[in-house]
This record gives structure tokens, sequence and C-alpha cells, in this order.
């Protein structure tokens, strides 16, 4: 099974950012996620758009979860048990009879290919940077921090 080759910091946020949505909303994880190293992008089944507020607890949310230096692990699990246990429309058909889940502490877990960190203190700052809302569909665009040197400094 290959995987995918996204930031490995980016895509771990992108699984918190999901489970925040799901916990705070409902709406399930995104049906739709573009993500790159400088600003990524998830799609929401939502049937109205985030006011400033819950923008602004969605943030601390991830936020919060990421500050608690969750480990990030991976176990195998049969096919049968990940279908009855997880939402595994995103697999690919040739995705096998063993099913790799990524767990985010006890805050998350779910079937994936990509790379992710080893920990949520791996991640810098999760930023909510727009959020738009059309045909039932709430797009939420984020970026991370940059990444610090020893001066504090952003490279």
């Amino acid at each position: 099974m290959g995987r995918k080759d996204y930031d490995p910091a980016m895509h771990t946020a992108e699984h918190i950012l999901n489970q925040t949505m799901d916990r705070m909303f409902g709406c399930g994880r995104s049906f739709n996620a573009h993500i790159e190293k400088r600003k990524s992008k998830c799609d929401y089944r939502l049937p109205r758009p985030l006011t400033r507020e819950e923008i602004a607890a969605v943030e601390a949310a991830v936020n919060g979860v990421i500050r608690e230096n969750l480990p990030i692990g991976e176990r195998m699990i049969d096919r049968a048990e990940a279908e009855e246990t997880y939402f595994t429309g995103k697999l690919p058909p040739d995705a096998g009879d063993r099913i790799r889940i990524i767990t985010v502490g006890d805050y998350d877990a779910c079937p994936c290919i990509g790379r992710h960190v080893r920990s949520t203190a791996e991640i810098n700052g999760f930023r909510i940077i727009s959020t738009s809302h059309e045909n039932g569909v709430l797009r939420i665009r984020f970026t991370l921090k940059p990444a610090s040197d020893e001066n504090g400094n952003g490279r």
C-alpha cells in the first residue's frame, strides 16, 4: 500500500481538525481535502456557515489537542474490523485485507496511508485562514505557524 506524500505536520493537523469538527458539529470527517505544506483546505457537509465565535472555538480546540503532546500511533487491523469500526469510503480498492489505523492519542483514530509526525508537539500552531459556505458545504482553509529556530525566528 503506497503512502500519500503529504507534509506530516499538516496531515496530522488535518486528522485533529476532522475529529474536532465531528465532535463539535456532528458533521463527520471531511469528504474532500487538499493538504499542502503552506496551506490546506477541508470540506464538510454542514447546513450553515460557522459563526466567528465557532471558528475561534474550532481553532482553539485544535490548538488545545496539539499542546497535549499526544503520541501518534499506528496499528494494522483486518479489513472487516476496519469497515465495522471506521469510515472506509476513502480507502482505495486495492487497500488489501489489512488496514492501517492512525491514532492521535485517544483523541482520534482513522484509516490512513499518509505520513504523520510522532507526536502533536511537532505541530506548530494551527490557524484557520478563512471559511466559506456554499450549497451545504463548509470549506475551512488553514495553515500552521512556521517552525522556529533556537532564536525564535520563523523559517
